[in-house]
């Protein structure tokens, strides 16, 4: 029976107002006392049931609800013959609760829309070799699938042939398509917006990008801030403190009217879900954009932010070496390059590949006689002539005369933080490159929006050299610069800041940054580094888009201003109410009800507005 009460709580609503106007039309026309009465009773009775029972089940629970408020406040009207006041309360608080979760459902749209991306089919390679459609939980890891034009990519993998643009919006927020060919890595949830693909799975179900994405943001949502926990506890026994000073003011007064008025009035809805209103539209709008906030308690540490420490490798710069200057002395330069790229193709040194992708495609000649010398590069014999390869000692090693100019550009170039490359065909220096890890496209322009944001302290962390820091450090305009740290020496100094009474934050990508993730108030990981800096991080930064990281400063900023102008708007409302009922004759069980239910749409629809929020440039 509960659960039919329960299930039918909607409609339960619509007969009550059905109802009420059926008494009020009567009393308009007819005028019938009985008649309005009676369809006032019914609608009182019927709209009392469910918000009687779900009173029972917390009291059942040791907990004084705002359901048990209402219903005293109820039976009080009916006992003194207040038909029209106790029909009015039943249809507005069940009116009220309606209105809540529709709009409640919308602030938990982000987890809607995400579990409706998930795909739910594959097209799977069967052991004759034809392609069969199954469902995503019959696809295991090694499977080979066949994705066509228009399908969702059913599960992380690799492409085994064919080419094709996909809309990666559901993992990183960007709606642009991104070109992928063999080798490229795909991802479940995205969609193929043209061409064919093979992929090979490698992650499948919960364990895809996606399911992730799915995971944290369910358990974001569900977690609680501390002021959450605040606004419970107040809850908990501000309850039974309205109901305290209902019986006062009844004693004293002895106007029952007065004393459930006064019930109805000091309901704490808009309290109890205002924060966490704004904490679901934030964290759900950040889900959309590619930023997923592990919880609501990390909105409040990211809000009052002042100090952002940034790993370098992989977070402000790309990562990847490759060469950024390019100096050439002398005649046979061609030729020079083709000694060059031919002695890097049989090199692994990180910086080899660097170097053959700035060369391109030139003529490769046969390499003999290799000798490796270690710290400094190598020597080769390149079609009859003697090339050597590496740096400025090695040079000198081989009697290679560099003039004042080259020793001015090797010296220019190692102060901007490059590492040098240099070439040399029979003793005579022809070739001088540097190669440095670039800064990452637009790095300079978000980290400005960071301070516009209130980011008081910029600091970069790295175990690359001091030279090679303070040259990135002096690019992007960073307050400090600190280089030659290992991983200890790096959380050793955000505990310094910390130490120091700085809200701090650090950001990185890597195995090594997992202390500093940990430790900061803040761990910012960026969504393409290791699986150990996103599990430890608060804050991830989907497909390693550093851009995104102002707005998800702006919206943890928005989203405890949201939160505190809903805990003013519950407060002042109740505040008001009380002071009317007590200072004025217009204010009733009704009005204050009407009242009352209007403020908890007001927070609400006030948090909402975080589901479109975004940073102003």
């Amino acid at each position: 029976m509960q659960r039919f009460i329960f299930k039918s709580k909607n409609k339960i609503a619509l007969a009550s107002g059905i109802l009420i106007a059926i008494a009020f039309i009567n009393h308009w026309t007819a005028g019938s006392v009985f008649v309005s009465d009676l369809a006032l009773i019914i609608a009182s009775i019927i709209g009392a049931l469910p918000i009687a029972l779900q009173a029972y089940q917390a009291l059942r629970l040791k907990l004084v609800t705002i359901d048990a408020l209402v219903t005293i406040a109820v039976l009080g009207a009916f006992a003194i013959r207040n038909f029209e006041e106790s029909a009015i309360v039943t249809f507005l608080f069940l009116f009220g609760a309606y209105l809540e979760q529709r709009t409640l459902n919308k602030t938990r749209s982000a987890i809607k829309e995400l579990v409706e991306m998930a795909p739910e089919a594959a097209w799977k390679q069967m052991e004759d070799g034809e392609f069969l459609e199954v469902d995503v939980e019959d696809v295991d890891v090694g499977d080979v699938l066949l994705v066509k034009t228009g399908a969702k990519v059913p599960v992380d993998g690799t492409v085994l042939s064919g080419e094709g643009s996909i809309n990666e919006a559901s993992i990183t927020g960007e709606s642009l398509p991104v070109a992928k060919g063999k080798g490229s890595e795909v991802y479940a949830g995205t969609i193929l917006d043209n061409g064919t693909l093979q992929i090979m799975a490698d992650r499948v179900g919960e364990d895809t990008t996606f399911g992730r994405i799915i995971e944290l943001v369910e358990e974001a949502q569900d977690s609680k801030s501390e002021a959450e926990r605040f606004i419970d506890r107040f809850s908990k026994y501000y309850t039974p403190a309205v109901l305290v000073m209902g019986l006062l003011v009844w004693l004293i007064s002895r106007d029952i009217e007065l004393a459930i008025t006064i019930l109805v009035l000091g309901c704490p809805g808009a309290l109890v879900i205002g924060v966490p209103v704004s904490n679901v539209a934030g964290i759900g709008n950040g889900a959309r954009h590619g930023v997923l906030f592990k919880g609501s308690e990390v909105i409040g540490d990211f809000s009052r932010l002042d100090t952002m420490v940034f790993d370098k490798t992989g977070t402000l710069t790309a990562g990847t070496p490759s060469v950024a200057a390019e100096e050439y002395y002398g005649e046979g330069i061609k030729e020079a390059l083709g000694y060059l790229a031919s002695i890097e193709r049989e090199s692994d040194h990180p910086l080899a590949k660097a170097v053959l992708e700035a060369i391109g495609d030139v003529p490769l000649s046969p390499v003999e006689n290799t000798e490796v010398v270690k710290g400094g590069g190598v020597v080769a014999v390149v079609d009859g002539r003697r090339v050597a390869v590496g740096s400025v000692s090695l040079m000198e090693r081989e009697n290679v005369k560099l003039s004042a100019q080259a020793r001015a550009d090797a010296s220019r170039l190692e102060e901007e933080g490059h590492s040098l490359v240099l070439t040399a065909v029979d003793g005579e220096l022809k070739i001088m490159m540097g190669v440095r890890d670039q800064i990452r496209p637009g790095v300079k322009e978000v980290l400005q929006r960071l301070k516009r944001l209130g980011v008081k302290n910029l600091v970069v962390l790295s175990g690359d050299n001091q030279g090679t820091v303070d040259v990135v450090s002096r690019e992007l305009g960073l307050t400090e610069a600190h280089g030659n740290m290992l991983p200890e020496d790096k959380a050793e100094h955000i505990k310094s800041l910390i130490d120091q009474g700085r809200i701090v934050a650090f950001v990185g990508d890597g195995v090594n940054d997992s202390p500093s993730l940990a430790l900061a108030q803040i761990g910012i990981a960026m969504g393409g580094g290791t699986d150990v800096a996103i599990e430890t991080s608060d804050v991830v930064l989907m497909n390693s888009d550093f851009s995104r990281l102002p707005h998800a400063l702006g919206l943890a900023k928005a989203t405890a201003r949201n939160m505190k102008q809903n805990i003013v708007i519950a407060v002042g409302v109740v505040m008001v109410l009380l002071a009317s009922v007590l200072f004025s004759d217009w204010m009733n069980m009704s009005i204050g009800m009407l009242v009352h239910e209007g403020s908890i749409l007001a927070v609400i629809l006030n948090g909402m507005r975080l589901l479109g929020y975004r940073l102003r440039r």
